[in-house]
């Protein structure tokens, strides 16, 4: 094996950690992983899930990430197919993804088991560059190609929590 072909495998794997690292640092609130695995800036596009798209500072990403998914009592999100086109210190790493969200049911709550769960499926399109750290993330945009349960948790979880004098 040649170093060329020994480095291409060292980043596919480093390529696939930083993913892996997302899912994670949501999935654990580990808010410090999931802050190390972006660039300081970077173009998030996350229409497709209804959320705003835009230039972020990572700091201010992480924060919104931090508050929205305080809301949920649990999630998991997968990450699978890892597709790699690495170009010198530029990459593509297009993977397919699950998004589970849930919120547990309160004594007392008209809440069927059903409707606290809430789940996205799609893919994801990750633009990575290497750094002195690493390869990190510098765009993402999220393709939802379907979504089952009740989309209205994450409202239903904030209000709980703010009628509980929890922040906002």
């Amino acid at each position: 094996m040649s170093n060329e072909d020994l480095q291409l495998l060292l980043d596919r794997q480093a390529i696939s950690d930083v993913v892996h690292a997302y899912a994670t640092g949501l999935d654990r609130r580990d808010w410090a992983l999931f802050r190390s695995i972006f660039a300081d800036q970077i173009e998030m596009n996350f229409d497709s899930a209804g959320l705003r798209s835009g230039s972020y500072s990572a700091d201010d990403w992480v924060r919104s990430a931090e508050r929205l998914f305080a809301n949920f009592s649990a999630t998991q999100h997968t990450s699978s197919n890892h597709v790699h086109d690495i170009r010198g210190d530029v990459a593509t790493c297009t993977s397919n993804m699950q998004a589970e969200h849930f919120i547990l049911r309160e004594e007392g709550d008209d809440l069927a088991e059903s409707d606290a769960r809430f789940t996205l499926g799609g893919y994801y399109v990750n633009e990575l560059a290497r750094q002195s750290g690493g390869w990190k993330l510098v765009e993402v945009t999220l393709n939802v190609t379907w979504r089952s349960g009740n989309p209205d948790i994450g409202r239903i979880a904030a209000r709980r929590r703010r009628a509980a004098g929890g922040p906002r």
